[in-house]
């Protein structure tokens, strides 16, 4: 791939890199009008859900039970009508599910709470069965508090896309529904829009962020004949652009599409309660049947039921889990799924998308090749001494070489930078040119042969001085990340999949040690690659681009690696706000952390629970004590997941070792 100047690969052909500018993280849409077929916003998750509003109504109905029996010394018909609510709408629809659950053989931990009303409402005891209501309800209701909707991703997309396009007729430009441009349109992308159709430029010079959309990692220059895909956030010019397909059948549509695919295959997780609750129900139910057919007592069956109310798996877990949400939130990653805190670290591949998780993001100077007669050093400050005037991407990765180096820029005069010509100016008395290679074809220069990444040629004095090679350069960190992921996190398979060039992928795993591959991937084949390593065992995608929301949605867990793109940030489970892979680290140790303090919780509890359920069965312990030890039980529980969230010195044991940028310099250096 060549940088200034230069001809790209086949998948990018006529596209150069031209912009040093990011995007605007905001970028405008071609209209601000709402669609029509738009849904309306959303009321809050809080307030939607209905285990919150039958949480909220029990614990009124409790309190006004209270009030109207110890304050208003009101008749047992009155100040029990609150609770009989509660169990009407609260209880009721349990029941049916419970009988649902009993139709399929499903023995989870609400089951058993089911049970425990059942047998309370028809033992009088309203107030107990009220309270498992709460606690049931308050479990299902702390979980749902921070848990995204699928479908807010494909509200994101839809709300990212313009909703017209600027078509331009006999010079008069005027606005048109997405639905009726037609291919061959000539439409106008005005500065910082989002370009609404697949096309190629037909007037003017500008550029282009295809990043999160295609993997490449650089902005991309767009002159006429250059293609443009619908997604894509133009750069400051506006650009003429004929449609070469319609709306529907352009990339960001397909995206889209597969992101709705994805999103109705995504498995559901069974949940840690669940899986515990599929043992301890049966049993708890058959010592409680036990005791009332060896006794005869339908109190017995009571009693048992009531210390075994699962409630250190109802309460525990779910208080555990918030816990760890608000100890990843004090450490910048923000959790979006909770379920997904109980998969985390049980994750044994691991895969990385490329383009700003693995690396930077942008282009960095990793070998200067001087030619005979020429010193690198010399080469590299005239060259950044004129690039300092420049807007291009490559310019800044030069001069920030530069500096790495300690040279001392000089003084430059009668610069000139004309598109798809190169840089030229007068640096110290000498003619500086910095061009691309295609620009000089006709001289037959002997010039290092092509390879992966950006190059650009250094002229001085109309001289072939240097090629300048560029790559988008690894993390500090990766190398040392990826080392430390088996033997800290038992992960057995790391892979990288990305939308990138083979030669740019290949070389980015060669650099941090990861041995399987996958270039040139679009959204589809991602999410195929995932799928099919998900079928095999848990996933863990780590990816920024818009193109990696689908895959982020077929994997186990997925990450979203920094707040960039709002699309991602809702396909993902949870979202890393800060660029660093140490926090993938802590995020591993939070979901360790939470595990092991809801499994202390949870065993710990229904050990007790156990205890209890033996000396009930055996008469020692009847149901209001019970019911009592239960409560004690469930506060030991609640207090010990409460540690979950408390403040810890270091949430990793990772430490970063080595530099990519020294490793470069190494590269920058020698000559005549």
């Amino acid at each position: 791939m060549l940088g200034r100047g230069g001809s790209l690969p086949q998948q990018t052909q006529n596209a150069a890199v031209t912009s040093a500018a990011p995007a605007p993280s905001k970028p405008h849409a071609a209209s601000h009008r709402p669609s029509p077929a738009a849904s309306p916003p959303a009321p809050p998750a809080t307030f939607r859900s209905r285990e919150t509003f039958i949480a909220l109504l029990a614990t009124a109905a409790i309190a006004t039970h209270f009030a109207l029996h110890y304050l208003a010394g009101a008749r047992a018909e009155i100040y029990n009508l609150p609770l009989y609510l509660t169990l009407a709408i609260g209880g009721v629809p349990l029941l049916v599910g419970l009988v649902r659950r009993l139709l399929k053989a499903e023995f989870g931990s609400d089951l058993l709470a089911g049970i425990s009303i059942l047998s309370s409402v028809l033992l009088g005891q309203y107030l107990v069965g009220s309270i498992i209501v709460l606690m049931l309800s308050g479990g299902a209701a702390l979980e749902q508090f921070a848990t995204r909707r699928a479908s807010s991703v494909l509200d994101a997309l839809a709300k990212r896309m313009p909703l017209v396009a600027h078509r331009k007729n006999d010079g008069a430009i005027a606005d048109a529904d997405l639905q009726q441009i037609a291919i061959g349109d000539l439409l106008v992308v005005f500065p910082h829009e989002i370009c609404p159709v697949d096309g190629a430029v037909v007037e003017g010079h500008g550029v282009m962020d295809e990043s999160y959309l295609t993997g490449e990692p650089y902005q991309m220059s767009k002159t006429p004949g250059s293609k443009v895909l619908s997604g894509a956030i133009n750069g400051d010019t506006a650009l003429t652009i004929q449609a070469e397909a319609l709306p529907v059948d352009s990339r960001y549509a397909k995206i889209m599409r597969v992101m709705h695919e994805t999103e109705q295959k995504r498995p559901q997780l069974r949940r840690l309660g669940d899986k515990l609750g599929a043992w301890y129900t049966p049993v708890a139910v058959a010592v409680a049947g036990a005791a009332w057919a060896a006794t005869g007592d339908p109190m017995r069956f009571l009693a048992v039921v009531v210390i075994a109310t699962p409630c250190p798996l109802l309460i525990s877990i779910p208080v555990a889990v918030i816990g760890a949400i608000s100890l990843a939130a004090r450490h910048g990653i923000i959790i979006k799924n909770p379920a997904v805190l109980e998969q985390i670290s049980t994750c044994r591949t691991l895969i990385f998308d490329k383009t700003g998780t693995l690396t930077y993001g942008k282009p960095s100077l990793t070998e200067v090749i001087p030619a005979p007669g020429f010193n690198s050093e010399s080469v590299l400050q005239d060259a950044a001494s004129l690039e300092q005037y420049s807007k291009h991407p490559l310019a800044s990765a030069i001069v920030v070489a530069a500096q790495g180096a300690r040279l001392a820029l000089q003084a430059v005069s009668h610069v000139s930078e004309r598109p798809g010509e190169g840089l030229e100016g007068v640096v110290a008395g000498h003619v500086v040119r910095i061009t691309g290679r295609n620009k000089v074809a006709e001289r037959n220069l002997a010039l290092p042969p092509i390879v992966s990444g950006l190059e650009c040629l250094v002229f001085v004095d109309g001289r072939y001085a240097a090629t300048f090679r560029f790559h988008d350069a690894p993390r500090s960190e990766s190398r040392s990340f990826v080392d430390h992921l088996k033997p800290k996190h038992a992960v057995e398979k790391v892979m990288l999949v990305s939308g990138d060039r083979e030669s740019e992928v290949r070389y980015l795993a060669e650099e941090v040690g990861i041995p399987e591959v996958h270039a040139s991937q679009a959204p589809e084949q991602k999410v195929a690659i995932v799928e099919l390593e998900t079928a095999r065992g848990r996933t863990l995608f780590l990816g920024d681009g818009i193109n990696d929301a689908p895959a982020l949605m077929a994997a186990t867990v997925g990450v979203a690696f920094g707040p960039n793109s709002d699309i991602t940030s809702e396909a993902a489970d949870a979202v890393i706000m800060t660029t660093s892979l140490v926090k993938v680290d802590e995020l591993f140790h939070i979901s360790d952390r939470m595990r092991t303090i809801a499994l202390q919780s949870a065993l710990g509890g229904m050990a007790l629970s156990i205890v209890g359920m033996i000396a009930a069965a055996a008469g020692y312990l009847p149901a209001l004590e019970g019911a009592i030890a239960q409560e004690v039980i469930d506060l030991l529980a609640v207090l010990n997941a409460v540690r979950v969230a408390l403040p810890t010195q270091t949430m990793s044991d990772f430490e970063a070792a080595g530099s990519f940028g020294s490793s470069a310099q190494n590269h920058i250096g020698g000559g005549a």
